[in-house]
This record gives structure tokens, sequence and C-alpha cells, in this order.
């Protein structure tokens, strides 16, 4: 049979082309933007193929210890954090899902509430503060370990698993963690996977959580240092602040843009190595048969 095209496909092609433009267009120019020299890019002498190509942004960028030492912190905390919120999430969703445990409708109901009621920032920082987890990692880390959401799904996923693998696991005298590790988890490739990219882009671009709990510069991030470089410029930045001296006398467009597409390319490189999960993931986690 012949595909028929109508004019209502026509017009929805051209509008699916012209949104991918609003999107596609602005990260070229960026791209171009950081290749290019400094003077070229204020001029506007281009828009999307840069008139002299360079990678003086780049090596600078490379060569400069805050940018560096807030990518080293990005890392570590992305790192650790997305350990801590699987292992946190898993564990916990695994003993809901299992029915017979004493208390586990109560804890269900606590979780479930704190979807709906939040304790606030202020609380949550008096919290933080008087755990002494101020300027460590563990503010960033620790209050985000998991969600009830996250738990919820994961828990639904759990429980559309054939109870017949954990009969015949127990008559062979495997215990919980023995079922969890050996059979559990890797039937759960799909959700897990999905739940790791989800866990790794909230890290990574975490800003709102190191500006509050991180009084000290040198454990920032990637994402503070980056507002940093492109909302003010060398005259008004202090000897105090995160951005060195040098870093902010050599800011331009080619460094600001150059720096966005670095802080980018982590996630760039991780999504396509779980991408082929991530839609089976998200959609088996959330439909309870």
């Amino acid at each position: 049979m012949k595909a028929r095209f109508s004019w209502f496909d026509m017009v929805l092609a051209i509008m699916i082309i012209l949104i991918s433009l609003t999107v596609i267009l602005p990260f070229l120019y960026i791209i171009a933007v950081s290749f290019s020299l400094p003077g070229d890019s204020m001029a506007g002498n281009f828009f999307i193929w840069p008139k002299n190509w360079t990678l003086d942004a780049y090596q600078y960028l490379l060569g400069a210890k805050s940018f560096l030492n807030s990518l080293k912190n990005s890392v570590i905390i992305t790192a650790l954090g997305t350990c801590i919120s699987l292992i946190v999430s898993i564990m916990l969703a695994y003993t809901l899902s299992k029915k017979g445990i004493p208390g586990s409708r109560i804890i269900l109901l606590l979780i479930f509430f704190t979807m709906i009621f939040h304790g606030g920032m202020i609380p949550t920082y008096l919290v933080v503060k008087n755990l002494h987890l101020i300027d460590t990692y563990g503010a960033i880390v620790l209050p985000a370990a998991t969600s009830a959401f996250n738990i919820l799904v994961i828990r639904t996923f759990f429980q559309s698993l054939p109870p017949s693998l954990d009969e015949a696991a127990r008559m062979d005298g495997a215990g919980e963690f023995r079922i969890l590790f050996s059979i559990v988890i890797p039937l759960s490739k799909p959700i897990i996977a999905t739940f790791t990219l989800f866990f790794v882009v909230q890290y990574w671009n975490d800003f709102f959580s190191s500006v509050i709990y991180l009084n000290d510069t040198n454990r920032w991030p990637i994402q503070p240092l980056l507002r940093q470089m492109v909302t003010i410029s060398a005259s008004n930045i202090s000897s105090e602040a995160a951005l060195d001296a040098q870093l902010a006398a050599n800011l331009g467009p080619n460094v600001q843009n150059a720096a966005i597409l670095l802080a980018m390319l982590p996630i760039v490189v991780v999504y396509p190595f779980l991408q082929k999960h991530f839609a089976k993931g998200a959609m088996l986690g959330s439909i309870k048969e």
C-alpha cells in the first residue's frame, strides 16, 4: 500500500523541523563561538561556521586550575551521589515490594506523604547544618539520596517480576541478599539504567544545593562556576570568588561557550550507553498490571 501524505502531515512535518531548528541552531552557534577568536565572535562576523578556527579557548580552560577543580568536584559528587541513590532506592524499594514485612504499609504511607508535603528549604538547611554537613559533599548527596517517586516506581517494577523466581531461589537456600543481587538486579537492568541516568543528570546539573550548602568555593562543582563565568565580568569579580583572577581576566565569548560545552560533554557521553534501556525502563516501572 502506498503511504498517503495529507496537508496535515506536511504542516506537522514543517512544524517539527522548525521546532528542531530552534534547538539545533543555538547549539551549533555555541560550538562555533567556542572554536572562534574572541574578536570574531564579538563582532558577529559569523553564525554557525567560525571565520577563524582555533582551540585557544579549550586549551585555556583545560589549563585553568579553578575550572579543573570544579570538574573534579562534579565528578566526585556525581559518582558518589549516583551510587548512594541507587543503593538506597533499590534496597528500600525491594524491601517494600515484599509482602508480609512488618510495618511496610506504614513506611509506604510515610514515603507517599513526602510527595505531598515537604519540609521546605529552611528546615532542610537546619537539618544539614545540625548534622555538620555544611561545606561537605554529603550536604549535596545525602538530602537528595532518594525520593518517593523513585522508590514507588522501582517498587512497582520489582512487584512485576514473577514470584516463582523468588520461590525457586528460596527452595535452593538463597537469602534475601542473594536473591536481590543474583536474580532481581540482573533482571532489572532497564529500570536501573533509567534511574542511573536520572541520578547522573540530577547530580551533575545540581546548582542550588551547591550554592546554599557549600561556602567553600573550592568545593564548588561545575554548575555554580559556569554560572559565574557567563554572568559576571572581570571588573566586578571579588578576590574571594571561586573564579580566579587570571581566568576572569580572560573571559570572553569563546571561553564562556567552550565552558558550556565542556560542562555538557559528560552527559552527552553517558546518555548513548543508557539510551537503549531508557524508554523501556521508564514504562516498565510506571505501569502495574
